[in-house]
């Protein structure tokens, strides 16, 4: 009995000391699209939305971009999040990864909580955060809906950013360290003025979580051309300079429009699906 108790009692503490290690070792995630990014993907969102429901969203639109960095600025304050902003497909085996269950139960069972905290929680966080936004707009609590629309927002982008999917999330495995930084916020803030986005119209969602899935699938299929556009643009460079920037910006440009401009359609769909899955309340203006 008292040999029982030991082993429990070590088991917890090394489980304990197993999550503290990963809270420490977490991918640095807190930045993917950077503010700009992730205000102009919100911006281009109410483009997208039937006029059923777009004024609502148009008459918060400062709201919106104030709040939608919420998630990032709350990693400061707690580690965990992260966990909320990326998922390490490539742990999984090769793509299209069937081997990680969409179900969260199920992927809990097959692979354990401790492993998928690790590994990230970014398509199943834009799942939770769809029924949370679904639930405010169902109970008419508006408030709570104008700040669930702009973190749900926040999550709905960040599964369009090629570097949230992968173990090489910094191009520490490839030998190009920033990389993700460079593409992901760099050439917004450089050439956003320039960005010819445009996004399709916003859809009705059947299953958010698996939507979800299917974006960050898609971000994970660009990231071997992202980083050749990378590894080009640096040749013959020993620094970042404005040639490179401009070498990179020609090459992965396509990349890079396509990826805000699909958030944009997304973060319009996830909006539309919450407000149908609602009921069609009627809409404060």
């Amino acid at each position: 009995m008292r040999r029982a108790v030991i082993r429990r009692t070590w088991r917890r503490k090394s489980a304990l000391a197993l999550c503290a290690a990963l809270g420490l070792s977490l991918p640095d995630h807190a930045f993917a699209w950077g503010k700009n990014g992730h205000r102009l993907v919100v911006n281009k969102a109410i483009d997208t939305l039937p006029q059923d429901i777009r004024p609502f969203f148009e008459s918060n639109l400062a709201l919106l971009s104030q709040h939608v960095t919420d998630p990032l600025d709350a990693i400061a304050k707690s580690p965990a999040e992260r966990h909320n902003h990326f998922i390490l497909l490539d742990k999984y085996g090769r793509f299209p990864f069937e081997a990680l269950p969409r179900n969260y139960k199920a992927a809990v069972t097959k692979f354990g909580k401790a492993k998928l905290d690790a590994n990230g929680l970014l398509p199943w966080q834009i799942g939770v955060y769809s029924e949370k936004l679904t639930e405010a707009m169902k109970a008419g609590k508006w408030d709570e809906a104008r700040l669930d629309a702009a973190i749900l927002a926040n999550y709905v982008a960040e599964a369009h950013d090629p570097f949230n999917t992968t173990d090489n999330f910094d191009g520490h495995l490839s030998a190009q360290p920033g990389v993700n930084e460079r593409f992901a916020s760099t050439l917004i803030d450089r050439y956003s003025s320039f960005f010819p986005m445009r996004p399709n119209d916003a859809i009705f969602i059947n299953d958010p979580t698996d939507h979800a899935f299917e974006a960050c699938l898609s971000s994970h299929s660009w990231l071997e051309t992202i980083l050749l556009a990378d590894r080009n643009a640096r040749h013959g460079e020993n620094s970042f300079t404005d040639e490179y920037y401009d070498r990179f910006y020609n090459q992965a440009a396509a990349i890079l429009i396509r990826q805000l401009s699909d958030a944009a359609t997304d973060v319009g769909s996830f909006w539309l699906t919450a407000w149908v899955n609602a009921g069609r309340p009627q809409l404060p203006r």
